[in-house]
């Protein structure tokens, strides 16, 4: 089953939207499912879907509440790629952080009994895990395609809990040398492990349109359901 549920902020001054899917048995644990630049678009709805076939209470909050409430765009459309480029500097990455921590919380009172809370991103949204892997008290997190993670290395020491990245070797906003700090940064963090894919763009684990290799999609899939399986066990 899957709807729309509200979550008040952590200030407690307002309240966002979120797509929630729920299995059909109690679930085993949750999972946020941080948008990318596109919003909680169609693509974003179908992995908090195939989430919850898997067991799992899978929401995605809307993050851009505060700028376009419930925009959907499609990468594939020159147009609306550039409307979604045009809301990165619009969008407050600090306040979308207290909103996952918020969505957290949400997750955890909706569980039935004790339970672990992961939160898998995606692009900006895989920026965000990252973040919210430092600042939050989530259980597990993976980024996919992470942007800008270099300028966020200076906080990996607050990572406590397992953390999974999915690195695209030909990633068009993610240059080698950035990847190559993302690498150093990290390798001495027990809890984090980096997944490359060789010669792979940006975006290649969509769910849906031109962006998505289908091989690759599903690897970087199968080690994040095998990662949550074992973290959020």
């Amino acid at each position: 089953m899957a709807d729309y549920i509200p979550i008040k902020t952590l200030e407690g001054d307002g309240q966002f939207d979120a797509y929630v899917a729920t299995p059909d048995s109690p679930a085993k644990a949750a999972i946020i499912v941080i948008q990318e630049i596109f919003g909680v678009n169609e693509g974003i709805r179908r992995k908090c879907d195939s989430w919850a076939r898997a067991g799992y209470l899978a929401i995605a909050p809307d993050l851009f509440w505060r700028i376009d409430p419930h925009i959907e765009l499609d990468a594939d459309i020159p147009e609306q790629m550039q409307q979604a480029l045009d809301y990165i500097p619009r969008f407050n990455q600090d306040q979308g952080v207290r909103d996952i921590e918020a969505t957290i919380r949400a997750a955890r009172a909706m569980l039935e009994g004790p339970a672990k809370v992961g939160v898998v991103g995606y692009c900006l949204g895989g920026r965000v895990a990252f973040m919210t892997a430092c600042r939050t008290d989530g259980d597990a997190f993976v980024s996919y395609y992470g942007v800008g993670i270099d300028g966020l290395l200076g906080e990996q020491h607050a990572i406590g809990k397992p953390t999974m990245l999915h690195i695209p070797t030909n990633d068009g906003f993610v240059p080698a040398d950035v990847q190559a700090k993302m690498h150093d940064g990290l390798k001495d963090n027990r809890h984090v492990t980096l997944h490359d894919y060789e010669g792979l763009d940006h975006g290649f684990a969509a769910e849906m349109g031109d962006r998505r290799v289908e091989e690759a999609a599903q690897l970087a899939d199968r080690r994040t359901a095998d990662f949550f399986a074992q973290a959020l066990a």
